[in-house]
């Protein structure tokens, strides 16, 4: 089945709200029925002023006001029925606008991290709010409008036909040029073409702008400017140029059309006085005229709301694009029939994966095997980017692994349902996310139906109680914007107290402590060691120190498995831990200190700087 695109894809998505949409279409109709009964009734008013011309006094008054008032309660009407139909479209365009949020987001969520690694921050915070925001203003204000232009234009046709077909064709005559403007501006792959780079350049600049405002503590440290920040800069003038070369190719055709509309009565006149030298002393005729000239600017007034229109539906239909383009990604699949793991070993059968997915090489981890035992801990230990985090990551399937499998209790992680997995692995990561909430909040996280008394017990046992207890609101506290900021070690500890509020029987730990102060470490420690009791736990160590009691190590290089075994076996082997357990130890040797000026050798020196 073929995707639908454009605005036919649109009103699919305006569709989920369908009985509002008709209600409000409906409404648009009588609204603009209403508008056009002050026109008959001004046509209907100089048609007996006409007949009386000679002697105004005979003019029926009554009827003349019969139809000013006509006129009053068609326009009153009308503005009644505008505002109805506005508030069913608002109505529904809120409730496809929420709809359509939630559904991108929860997409999102299921989407593996290599494909939010691989894309922008800023393109998927546009798509999220500019590009939602432009199908809300779509439902909420221009279909309305479309149904009122629709139903207006027809009617207005139809009356000018039934008056007169020659001044209805001089009418129709600048309507068809305005139409064969806007096409020739709106159509070819030329015209889409910039609109799609001026959606790229918008979206790079946006990409741009985060990072720049995330990296300004480097930025100011390293005396930088947004012109010497050359990303940001470059995003910014190219979106300037794309902004000025879009204006340029549309100025021409919309100065164009805009006269053509408002040139209505240089079409109607001529045509008109023609007519009526063929037959000077037809009121009757001179009154249709009249009626035309003052009709004209109300044709003009929907063919202007179809021109932005029409240049807003190219904005909308780019959007659309891009909605469709993250919801067609695909999520890491479901199994058909989930399974749930009886025990909570984890084993690792030769599991090979890259994120690259354009070769088999570069690998981030090669034919990877070993078991991490139920109510033991294994660390993971390694040089930098030896495959340590990756390993980790491949257990929640934040990734899916290219070859072999990962189990938990004899079950392929690939085989258990997202929500099992998720409620089966705790995860702390080294880089602690905090969201704009409570401190309470932050931590129910880890179970959202847990009891206050179960929250302020995991706070309690992650050694945050006491600072959380100092802070303005307690936990009811602000984090982030309006609110406190917490230090590392105090977000670390947060982190800790949602993985111990979840208890889960898997826990992997990035390095839980490494944000700790001297004198809060031990507690964190111990508190650790109670959330450890009874489960499977996987530690990514940098300090070799916390790893000391591990009852596996497993020592990553390259990827691939170099070692595997307690501390003291790989001290014996005289292996890679080995090597890394000297250099790690020989640190606490190491001090930044005053070179003594009696070491010094000043001709050396002196040579040294080009003295």
């Amino acid at each position: 089945m073929t995707q639908k695109t454009g605005i036919t894809r649109l009103l699919e998505i305006a569709g989920e709200r369908r009985g509002l949409l008709i209600v409000s279409g409906l409404l648009s109709s009588v609204s603009a029925v209403g508008m056009l009964v002050p026109y008959v009734s001004v046509y209907f008013i100089l048609k007996e002023l006409l007949t009386h011309a000679a002697d105004p006094a005979l003019a029926d008054g009554e009827y003349m006001i019969r139809w000013g008032i006509f006129a009053l309660v068609g326009l009153v009407g009308s503005l009644l029925a505008t505002y109805a139909g506005v508030m069913a479209s608002h109505i529904a365009a809120f409730r496809i606008l929420y709809g359509l949020r939630v559904k991108l987001s929860s997409h999102i969520g299921k989407l593996p991290l290599g494909w939010l690694n691989g894309t922008s921050t800023g393109a998927v915070k546009k798509t999220l709010e500019q590009n939602v925001e432009k199908v809300e203003t779509f439902v909420a204000h221009q279909l309305p409008d479309l149904v009122h232009v629709a139903v207006t234009t027809v009617l207005m046709i139809v009356v000018m036909f039934t008056l007169n077909v020659w001044l209805a064709i001089a009418c129709i005559v600048p309507i068809a040029l305005g139409f064969g403007v806007q096409m020739m501006l709106l159509s070819g792959s030329i015209t889409k073409e910039t609109v799609r780079r001026y959606y790229d350049s918008l979206e790079r600049m946006n990409a741009s702008a985060v990072q720049y405002v995330r990296g300004m503590p480097a930025v100011k440290v390293f005396g930088q400017t947004v012109y010497s920040f050359r990303k940001f800069y470059a995003d910014m003038i190219q979106y300037r140029d794309y902004c000025v070369k879009y204006t340029d190719q549309f100025q021409h055709g919309f100065l164009i059309f805009k006269v053509i509309l408002g040139s209505f009565a240089a079409f109607v006149l001529p045509v008109g006085v023609f007519l009526l030298s063929r037959d000077p002393d037809s009121v009757a005729f001179a009154s249709v005229l009249l009626f035309f000239l003052v009709m004209a600017p109300g044709i003009s007034a929907p063919m202007f709301k179809i021109m932005f229109l029409t240049s807003t539906l190219k904005d909308i239909n780019e959007g659309v694009e891009r909605i469709d383009r993250i919801l067609a990604e695909r999520p890491v699949p479901e199994p058909k029939q989930t399974k749930k793991p009886e025990l909570y070993e984890i084993c690792f059968d030769n599991v090979s994966f890259s994120y690259s997915t354009e070769s088999a090489g570069g690998e981030a981890l090669s034919d990877v095997s070993f078991t991490a035992r139920q109510g033991e801990v294994t660390a993971l230990v390694g040089p930098s980017g030896a495959g340590k985090s990756t390993a980790a990551n491949l257990v929640p399937r934040f990734w899916d692994v290219k070859e072999g499998a990962i189990r938990i209790g004899g079950v392929d992680v690939r085989d258990m349902g997202t929500t099992d997995l998720m409620n089966t692995v705790a995860f702390v990561f080294q880089e602690t996310f905090l969201f704009y909430d409570t401190v309470y909040n932050n931590i129910a996280v880890g179970r959202p139906d847990a009891e206050p008394e179960e929250v302020y017990a995991a706070a309690k046992a992650a050694q945050c109680h006491e600072f959380i207890q100092q802070l303005p609101k307690g936990y009811d506290t602000l984090i982030g914007e309006g609110g406190v900021y917490l230090s590392g070690g105090e977000e670390q500890r947060v982190s800790v107290a949602r993985a111990i509020l979840k208890n889960a029987p898997v826990l992997v730990l990035d390095e839980a402590t490494a944000f700790a102060d001297p004198e809060n470490e031990y507690e964190m420690q111990r508190a650790l060691k109670v959330l450890m009791k009874g489960k499977t736990v996987i530690v990514i160590a940098h300090r070799l120190s916390t790893i000391r009691d591990a009852e596996q190590i497993v020592v990553l290089d390259d990827g691939r498995v170099a070692e595997r075994g307690r501390h003291e076996e790989l001290l014996d082997s005289g292996g890679l831990y080995a090597k890394m357990w000297r250099a790690y130890t020989d640190t606490d040797k190491w001090q930044i200190g005053k070179v003594k000026e009696e070491t010094m050798n000043h001709e050396h020196a002196a040579q040294h700087y080009g003295g």
